[in-house]
């Protein structure tokens, strides 16, 4: 019986007594990226694809990696491509194809280079082309507005949910980056949180805005030291059990106050993310702070990224967000980058996190 927290393990495919079968050699590739640091949510994905297309080998009665060839794994795509999901007949989308055989690709290069195998079968496979996707939905401040003020504040519970949503709105953090902050990642004097080990295990510094660094003092103040137990770690956010929020906890949480305000939308934490960018582009903030605030490396449609101060981020995050106690001046812009390509990418981490 596995331990309380901890997942039970998935069973073997094929004969786990032999050392070259597909699904061993799938978990030393799983060992090696761990040993490389690759995140757990990486090498969690990666084998949940790769169990597909070894399934799909087992069943056809290829075993082990010489027997795939790219003709093997152009079938599977083939196969992938005219896929129809039980619960309601509809195909894959193109996005969720790429996403299965592109672990493929990493594993067959990885063979390839570890001389398990003589040629990489997979090393000129075409990838399904990504469509570019806006999100499906954006708020207004008003319904912004709306949804925050939905958690009664008269209530613990309703100080630190609100204290949640300010700083999902405010910062346009991700999910998991918020569930693992910390006391200490919270500066009220520069007015900045810290983000760590954020999607690919990068930390970046960000502005908060000053309203929501209020509600997160109340909530400090107030309400945190009735949540804390004796060995408390430091987590900012904790549940009523005293423990960090699950992913799916803070999910369901946000989702609700959404459905609440009646809007007319749907989403969840997400939505915050799409939304703070969205708004401080339509206020004047030039992409590339954007890019910044939200931890993107770089964009496929944007040539150049330019990092940027922690300072100069924070008077663009002051003059364009709109949750502030008072309208600051805009300060002058740079020339604009491609803005779809900022929200596309936007829709496909949404199309991501959905699958976790």
């Amino acid at each position: 019986m596995p331990k309380k927290g901890e997942k039970t393990p998935r069973p073997p495919i094929g004969d786990p007594n032999d050392p070259e079968s597909l699904f061993n050699y799938m978990r030393r590739f799983l060992l090696w990226q761990a040993e490389k640091n690759y995140s757990p949510k990486t090498i969690e994905n990666r084998e949940v694809y790769l169990r597909y297309f070894i399934q799909w080998c087992d069943e056809r009665g290829l075993t082990k990696p010489p027997e795939i060839t790219k003709p093997i794994i152009e079938r599977y795509q083939r196969y992938l491509f005219m896929y129809r999901k039980e619960r309601d007949g509809e195909p894959l989308s193109t996005r969720s194809q790429h996403v299965r055989v592109a672990p493929i690709k990493a594993w067959f290069k990885w063979l390839a280079r570890q001389n398990y195998i003589l040629y990489n079968p997979a090393s000129d496979l075409d990838l399904p082309r990504l469509e570019r996707r806006l999100p499906k939905n954006i708020l207004t401040v008003a319904e912004s507005e709306a949804i925050i003020n939905q958690p009664n504040t008269y209530t613990p519970t309703g100080v630190r949910d609100r204290a949640i949503l300010e700083t999902l709105y405010s910062t346009g953090m991700r999910r998991m980056e918020l569930i693992n902050l910390k006391l200490f990642d919270i500066d009220t004097e520069r007015g900045t949180v810290m983000v760590r080990q954020g999607k690919g295990k990068k930390d970046r510094m960000i502005p908060i805005g000053e309203r929501a660094l209020k509600w997160i003092e109340k909530y400090q103040v107030e309400v945190r030291p009735s949540l804390t137990m004796p060995d408390d770690e430091g987590t900012l956010f904790l549940t009523n059990l005293s423990q960090a929020f699950t992913a799916n906890r803070l999910t369901q949480m946000v989702r609700e106050y959404i459905d609440q305000a009646d809007i007319g939308k749907r989403g969840s934490c997400h939505l915050f993310r799409h939304t703070m960018a969205t708004l401080m582009l339509e206020n004047g903030a030039d992409v590339r702070f954007i890019q910044a605030m939200l931890g993107h490396v770089s964009l496929e449609t944007t040539q150049i990224y330019t990092q940027v101060s922690i300072r100069k981020l924070k008077d663009i995050h002051t003059a364009t967000h709109p949750a502030k106690m008072m309208r600051a001046q805009q300060p002058e812009q740079e020339a604009e980058l491609d803005e779809e390509g900022l929200l596309s990418a936007l829709a496909a981490e949404e199309a991501e996190e959905e699958k976790d």
